[in-house]
């Protein structure tokens, strides 16, 4: 009897210890299961999500040493091979077009999306830019001194209180460009606001991006997408450097089938011309390019378009009306911040541009938070909501029906307003915000749901 009961419990035993290796490795399996990248579906080898700053690599690039010591000679001739293999074996693995075409949302025109290709790392320009942005001081000395000075350290330390799937990429490698596109497209968005300086120009932290210009227009061709331009306020703006810089821009790239028009009421085809911060420069030196009477006038050349300016304060919109601009956009994602931005004033600002023949161009954005490089701005973060904020901005323009929505952006990750895909990341004291409890690209699929609804809402209007 003692070893039948001896027997029994060692059997009893032996089963829970089983049982609980089993649970042990069930909860290992579903953890794994968790951890699995949104973008492994497209490819992506398992876990690489977990190492953003991997992301931005092809699969060709297992051919190349990994660590920049490693390379040896003339650095600009191994960046120029990268980019030649990169793109080479990129074009080797594309999807036809007809299959992404079936794919991917189709592309709404009247959703204009700012973008920027200001992101430079290591691997394709030398060093990081822009990731490595500064903190920048505040304007009074007393407030300045309580917050930190210096600039960012990437990977790990970026200027953005995110982190991009995508890693602390450069502008210029191909297989960003093309995972952008692909974003984009999901979203339904049509058209790019391509941040732009003039040839040899860029902003302070940053360095000339005319010269990829060519490459995003193809891009954007690939995936039925349009680029029109967002002239940035560079050096010496005034009516006869805009003039020629128009001018530049249409003789360059105004033949590429990518090159955004705007058809008018008229039946006229016209680029379109986003100016930020066009209230620096007075009316009367636009309505010298603006007007037709005007000194410098572009209207009626063939370099006239549709001049889009930045409305910030109450103002402004008659200098706009005045300096001969035709229509206006508010940019800012941040409700209450100016009075362009509050979404509570667009329904009068529609109906002054209604009385005046300008085109409202409303800006909605995802929030707002830019205090990785403007410590100090606590007062104007604007929480995400879980998607919420968005939402209501959206909500806010369609009221208004305008022509042309305008997404305040793709990826200005300074200032957090980006749609692109982001993840959880903590490094060392920085622990990064993230779109949980959804996915990465949550922002993509609340644009696309908001496009369709537009396009719905809108054959109401013409009705």
């Amino acid at each position: 009897t003692l070893n039948y009961d001896i027997m029994a419990r060692f059997r009893r035993r032996t089963c829970i210890i089983l049982l609980l290796f089993i649970l042990f490795i069930c909860s290992i399996m579903m953890a794994l299961k968790t951890l699995r990248p949104d973008r492994a579906g497209f490819g992506d080898p398992f876990g690489l999500g977990l190492l953003p700053e991997l992301q931005q690599r092809t699969a060709v690039l297992e051919n190349k040493p990994n660590s920049l010591d490693r390379i040896q000679g003339d650095p600009v001739t191994h960046v120029s091979n990268f980019h030649s293999s990169a793109i080479n074996a990129m074009k080797a693995s594309m999807p036809p077009v007809n299959k992404m075409e079936e794919e991917l949302s189709s592309p709404n025109y009247n959703f204009h999306v700012f973008y920027y290709s200001w992101f430079g790392n290591p691997q394709f320009d030398g060093k990081y830019i822009h990731w490595n942005h500064p903190l920048l001081p505040h304007w009074d000395p007393k407030i300045a001194n309580n917050y930190p000075k210096g600039r960012h350290n990437p990977p790990e330390d970026i200027a953005a209180n995110f982190y991009p799937e995508l890693g602390s990429y450069s502008s210029k490698d191909p297989s960003v460009i093309e995972a952008h596109m692909k974003q984009m497209r999901s979203a339904s968005i049509g058209v790019i606001a391509l941040s732009w300086y003039p040839p040899g120009m860029a902003d302070e932290n940053g360095e000339p991006t005319d010269d990829l210009v060519p490459v995003i227009l193809d891009f954007a061709y690939k995936y039925n997408l349009k680029v029109t331009f967002h002239i940035e306020p560079y050096k010496d703006r005034d009516d006869r450097s805009m003039y020629n810089n128009v001018k530049y821009i249409i003789d360059k790239y105004g033949g590429h089938p990518a090159f955004y028009r705007f058809k008018t009421s008229t039946g006229r085809f016209l680029p379109m011309f986003y100016v930020y911060d066009s209230y620096v420069t007075i009316p009367e030196i636009w309505a010298n390019l603006l007007t037709v009477s005007g000194s410098q006038t572009i209207r009626n050349t063939p370099y006239d378009g549709l001049f889009i300016a930045l409305l910030v304060e109450e103002r402004h919109k008659h200098d706009i009306h005045r300096s001969g601009f035709d229509g206006m956009y508010t940019y800012f994602a941040t409700n209450g911040f100016s009075y362009g931005s509050s979404h509570h004033n667009w329904a009068s600002l529609k109906a002054f541009c209604d009385s005046n023949n300008l085109m409202f161009i409303p800006s909605v954005g995802p929030g707002y938070i830019d205090t990785s490089i403007r410590p100090w701005n606590n007062h104007n973060t604007r929480n995400r909501v879980n998607g919420k904020y968005y939402e209501t901005a959206f909500s806010a323009a369609l009221l208004v029906r305008p022509e042309i929505i305008s997404i305040t952006s793709f990826n200005e990750w300074h200032e957090g307003t980006q749609i692109e895909k982001a993840v959880p990341k903590r490094t060392g004291q920085i622990v990064y915000l993230d779109y949980k409890p959804h996915k990465s690209n949550v922002y993509l699929e609340l644009t696309q749901k908001w496009s369709e609804k537009y396009r719905k809402e809108k054959e109401q209007w013409l009705m």
